[in-house]
């Protein structure tokens, strides 16, 4: 290694553990930044940060938790196992800034009330959780991820000195029901989510749960107190509007799921249709149909028994994404079909039927989209039940 690289890594690796030893002025601010969602998916909830902002030490600094690395080893794996590795990333706010107002997404700031100490104590945690050996975290969407990490390292911080205000949003919503809320029903990205969640997104979110979405961060922390020996005071001094752009509505397409899926279902019954008034069976029909959703199905399997998505299990999708028509596709490319092929047939038309049921008494709440689905479903199944057999070899 170059000597001068060699010097440059040596003052790298020694500049963290020495920040922590700094102490701030008492113009120093914590503050906590709320963004807007942006137009790709995984921006659709917005964005939360930390800022520690020290005119007198010429430091202004965020500390964003939400990064990660497509070129990370086995990323992708990884992605689909649920061992997302997230990090926290230290670095100038005049950079975070900047990406924001490329991205013309709105920025609003909290300057959080606080005394010298309780400011250091924040300063002090996150330069600790800044260094190499404690910035990586295994991301979970809903329990642990850029906003909740405030909520903690706040409650860690301030300990029962805080106090969330819980009456200042409705109450008794399900995690799907806020996850819906934040993207339009009929997109890909919502039919995708609600996919391959099970019933634990159907439970109830606590007030504090909510905060896995910045919105509620933003909102809980505004009406949060903070009690010193019983004098309460308002957690939020301030707020600053640091960007002001119009919010953006996420990407929608023509060619959304449910008229994707209402166009398959259409094609389906009439292939259907010609079968019966033919008496026949277009077998390709019967495997593509079959295929697909018993690759889904094995898809859903994987997900709840081999990774660690921790709302993945429990997912009665696998009611009508059955994984054995994966190898029951290629048993139907056969002109002579066993007699247990019925009583099969039989099995998926009653699985079909408690889908519904699940829906209404909301054990899982399913993909509006997948009606149509469900309907040429049960029309194809139904009709192979009762002709599978008595078409000719």
């Amino acid at each position: 290694m170059n000597k001068k690289y060699f010097f440059l890594f040596f003052i790298l690796s020694i500049y963290s553990p020495l920040k922590a030893q700094i102490q701030l002025s008492k113009s120093a601010d914590v503050s906590i930044v709320t963004a807007g969602p942006g137009e790709e998916l995984y921006e659709a909830f917005g964005h939360s940060a930390i800022r520690i902002k020290d005119p007198v030490l010429n430091l202004d600094l965020i500390y964003n938790y939400g990064m990660f690395d497509f070129n990370q080893p086995n990323f992708y794996t990884n992605f689909a196992k649920g061992n997302m590795i997230y990090s926290l990333a230290r670095y100038d706010f005049k950079y975070f800034i900047a990406s924001y107002r490329r991205d013309s997404r709105w920025l609003k700031e909290q300057i959080l009330n606080l005394n010298q100490q309780e400011k250091q104590a924040y300063f002090t945690f996150l330069e600790n959780n800044a260094l190499p050996q404690n910035s990586n975290y295994r991301y979970d969407p809903y329990f642990d991820n850029c906003a909740t990490k405030l909520r903690d390292i706040t409650k860690t911080v301030l300990g029962d000195k805080v106090f969330f205000n819980e009456n200042t949003i409705e109450k008794g919503l399900t995690f799907r029901e806020l996850t819906n809320h934040e993207i339009p029903w009929n997109s890909w990205g919502t039919f995708g989510l609600n996919l391959i969640a099970g019933t634990k997104l159907d439970g109830q979110a606590t007030f504090e749960q909510y905060m896995y979405l910045p919105d509620y961060v933003y909102s809980s922390f505004k009406n949060a107190t903070v009690f010193i020996k019983n004098q309460p005071r308002e957690l939020v001094k301030q707020e600053v509007v640091l960007l002001s752009f119009k919010e953006k509505e996420a990407k929608t397409s023509i060619f959304n799921p449910f008229l994707i899926f209402s166009l398959m279902a259409l094609l389906g019954i009439y292939i259907t249709y010609n079968d019966l008034k033919n008496d026949k069976r277009t077998k390709s029909f019967d495997f593509i149909l079959f295929f697909v959703t018993g690759l889904i199905g094995c898809i859903l399997v994987f997900l709840w028994f081999f990774s660690t998505h921790s709302t993945a299990p429990n997912n009665f999708n696998l009611l009508w994404t059955f994984a054995p028509n994966l190898i029951v596709a290629f048993l139907l490319l056969k002109s002579d079909q066993k007699k247990w092929m019925q009583k099969y047939l039989f099995m998926l038309l009653s699985f079909l039927l408690i889908v519904p049921i699940l829906w209404i008494i909301k054990i899982q709440i399913f993909p509006t989209t997948i009606i149509p689905l469900l309907i040429l479903l049960f029309v194809r199944y139904f009709y192979l039940s009762k002709k599978l057999l008595t078409f000719k070899v």
